[in-house]
């Protein structure tokens, strides 16, 4: 689509966005986006790569309401048959050469851009620097995760150099200057193995972030307050579909937070072993639940590049009859849900979530505790960073002693849900998370951190001649 210059948009400051196509990475960039443009009076141009686009990326866009100053700007698909193993490469590996290739058409699209005051891309969009840097265009980084993977990354290229071995094998917690300690089986899966392509990727984006002109980080100063001040970004509404009106109108029919809501992340599944444990766990338990499952898989992020394109029938794959057994007490959606507005139900009691930081943020906003089941990347240290140091988690047992991913038995799901739906842990938690959600919104608010930190980037924007 191209791009429409008019007069009144020449007087604005003009920002441009480019994520990645995947939509953890997508849904902050966006709602900043909208912030800009409807807080601050910028114009925006936000590009979408559609290389691999999943249906939940189109869905995405397609549910946008178009807005005057908020221009998408779809990158032609690019031409990626000089890779014909492009599935068989690791997921940052392949998402990373997607976007090298994709945002090739930048070198001439740019120069046409009135106005440019920055170009805001998330981590693994660092490619961006190069034709931004021959225009003399300020790049800012957005940081779609917690504060304190942003100091880990910033201190990696310091610990490639030198630390002997492997991190994994280092005999003491992490220690990033100025931060919590991280335990070594906590760390992100794409810095466990010096030696492959997830680590080498890693590095190169992170090792890029000082290019930088600055770095948004997706928090606020109570949420994580030994790392760093930031700006928040809100989740956008969901607009819904029939079957999210289903399950919404399900959800008004249970008792106030009663309902555990258990989701593992746009691209997470489990094996069949641990999906057959958890789902005669909820079945012995009759505990209320929304459960989103998908085919089960060996590998925690099969789903990563067909998010919300899965539509297998549950029954093929839960444990005969449980559907029907528990239809009234739950509902098993297949792939996908209205994440934000099932958070947002005041029926909806916990969250079981693979503790992805935008999911994270979402759950934080509305008050609702959680349960932490990390699937991969980074998760497992932002479980125990939600556990641990934030109060508002509490961790499933799904990684062992040396990192690896262990089946969790039904007596121990249902031990931990139990705990935080009705015991003292629960109550602890839950008021945590609480205190976070008006800590939160109070930083969002006019006067508060979060916004005023953005205001005072904007008006350097709007300052320059």
């Amino acid at each position: 689509m191209p791009i429409t210059i008019t007069a009144d948009t020449l007087s604005k400051p003009h920002v441009a966005f480019l994520p990645s196509p995947r939509n953890g990475h997508i849904t902050p960039l966006f709602e900043l986006a909208r912030r800009l443009v409807t807080q601050h009076n910028i114009e925006v141009t936000f590009f979408v790569i559609t290389t691999g686009a999943t249906g939940a990326q189109n869905s995405y866009f397609n549910a946008f309401k178009p807005h005057p100053n908020l221009h998408l700007h779809h990158l032609p698909p690019a031409d990626m048959s000089p890779f014909p193993l492009l599935a068989g490469m690791t997921p940052l590996a392949r998402l990373s050469t997607v976007v090298r290739k994709s945002i090739r058409p930048l070198r001439s699209i740019l120069p046409a851009m009135k106005n440019l005051k920055a170009f805001i891309v998330d981590i693994f969009c660092t490619d961006a620097f190069d034709p931004c840097k021959e225009l003399f265009i300020p790049v800012y980084s957005f940081f779609t995760g917690p504060a304190a993977l942003m100091a880990l990354s910033l201190y990696l290229p310091t610990m490639d150099r030198e630390v002997e071995g492997e991190f994994v094998d280092l005999l003491e917690p992490v220690k990033v200057p100025g931060c919590h300690p991280i335990r070594t089986k906590d760390l992100l899966d794409q810095i466990r193995d010096r030696k492959v392509d997830e680590y080498k990727w890693f590095l190169f984006h992170v090792g890029r972030l000082s290019m930088a002109a600055g770095v948004f980080v997706n928090g606020w100063d109570d949420l994580e307050p030994v790392t760093v001040k930031a700006a928040l970004t809100k989740p956008i509404e969901p607009v819904l579909d029939r079957r999210d009106k289903e399950i919404m109108a399900w959800l008004d029919v249970q008792p106030k937070d009663s309902v555990l809501f258990i989701a593992l992340g746009s691209g997470g599944t489990v094996t069949s072993e641990q999906l057959t444990e958890l789902a005669r766990d909820l079945e012995l338990s009759q505990q209320r639940f929304v459960l989103v499952v998908r085919k089960p898989s060996d590998s925690p992020h099969a789903a990563f590049f067909n998010a919300g394109s899965d539509s297998d029938d549950p029954k093929t794959y839960l444990p005969e009859g449980l559907v029907e057994r528990t239809n009234g007490v739950g509902l098993t959606v297949c792939s996908w849900a209205p994440q934000v507005a099932v958070l947002n139900h005041g029926s909806t009691g916990a969250f079981m979530s693979h503790c992805g930081w935008n999911s994270t943020l979402e759950s934080i906003k509305h008050g609702v505790p959680m349960i932490g089941w990390p699937m991969y990347a980074e998760q497992r240290m932002n479980a125990s960073m939600l556990s641990d140091e934030i109060g508002v988690a509490v961790k499933m047992g799904v990684v062992g002693e040396g990192g690896e991913t262990v089946v969790v038995g039904r007596d121990e799901i249902a031990k931990v849900v139990r705990n935080v739906m009705e015991g003292e842990e629960g109550k602890k938690i839950r008021k945590r998370a609480r205190e976070l959600e008006a800590s939160g919104k109070v930083a969002l608010s006019c006067g508060g951190s979060s916004y005023e930190s953005l205001a005072r980037v904007i008006e350097s924007w709007k300052s320059e001649t």
